[in-house]
């Protein structure tokens, strides 16, 4: 890593300020997380509800940094052809046909079986060699030469065996690739993994990782967020639309309000040249919130209390 990024992570609040500079809006914990992931050569496993910013916490630090973000995203059957490496098969087809065309200058000048073997044998180190490796976002991301930040995404999406198969890699920075040899990383990457608790994670990553919990923002940060990512929008329509979204963090609903669909809705009330927010307004636009019919219908007969509450001048509840 450059000296000029190794600055960047010098601190806490030099984290916490340089994540702010690319609008994301950390904290304390947040920002502790990525400075001992850094310093210790640790992966962060990044929990919490969906839509509370753990992607964009790896996004934000590999913008700051100047870095390549090389992200991995995880599904069920995903194995280590699609994650490390695979080669280049069509180019070893093309080569192998070019052999065959070449196979009698080739073996013109040979006697015996076993030269004519150890001719060919040759080519076995070529067609395997690094020039038919086709890297995955894995190995991109050991073999940056400045280093990278690395979003191994929804983690838990995937099998049990592959979690197996990145303990060598998140323990060592290296991978073995049998044909070529151990490829270990210049300059280790900051990793990131995210879970949503689709199922628990093994004990084994655990182990190996910092745990960080991302939990929905109080009152005062969401505002921060909205206003760092929404420039234009007035004090008092921020109060209230962050007052209404936290209020419906309070419902029973299917599917919370994200950060990321609190900031879409503050673009949809500049859009809408809205000052204020009322029930028909709201009613209108619930859908940007809200991605059920049943939470829209549950929360129906409590939006005329609800907007009351969030155009009340007192202070925002923490």
């Amino acid at each position: 890593m450059l000296p000029e990024q190794e600055n960047k992570l010098k601190s806490v609040k030099d984290i916490t300020d340089n994540l702010g500079s690319v609008g994301y809006i950390s904290t304390d914990q947040i920002s502790t997380a990525v400075y001992i992931a850094h310093h210790l050569r640790k992966p962060i496993l990044i929990e919490g509800p969906a839509g509370v910013g753990k992607t964009d916490l790896a996004a934000s630090t590999a913008k700051f940094l100047n870095l390549p973000l090389i992200r991995l995203q995880c599904y069920e059957g995903l194995d280590e052809g699609k994650a490390l490496y695979e080669w280049k098969y069509g180019k070893q087809l093309l080569y192998t046909q070019v052999l065959k065309e070449k196979l009698h200058d080739i073996l013109d000048e040979v006697d015996t079986m076993d030269q004519s073997m150890e001719k060919l044998h040759d080519f076995d180190d070529l067609f395997f060699s690094e020039g038919f490796l086709e890297p995955r976002p894995l190995l991109t991301a050991l073999r940056q030469e400045n280093g990278a930040v690395l979003l191994i995404d929804e983690i838990d999406k995937s099998d049990e065996e592959f979690e197996a198969f990145l303990l060598e890699i998140l323990s060592d920075y290296q991978v073995t690739i049998p044909e070529i040899g151990t490829i270990s990383s210049p300059v280790p990457p900051i990793v990131m993994l995210t879970s949503n608790n689709v199922r628990e994670i093994g004990d084994a990553l655990k182990r190996r990782c910092l745990h960080l919990y991302i939990s929905f923002p109080e009152a005062d940060r969401e505002r921060a967020i909205v206003e760092a990512r929404v420039p234009g929008i007035s004090d008092d329509l921020l109060k209230q639309l962050v007052s209404f979204v936290q209020q419906l963090r309070e419902q029973d609903l299917k599917k919370l309000p994200s950060i990321s669909e609190t900031v879409d809705w503050a673009k949809v009330l500049l859009l809408m040249h809205a000052d204020r927010i009322d029930p028909e307004f709201v009613r209108s636009t619930l859908n940007v919130l809200l991605k059920f019919e049943t939470d829209i219908e549950a929360v129906d007969n409590k939006i005329i209390e609800m907007t009351r509450k969030a155009n009340d001048p007192s202070p925002l509840r923490r």
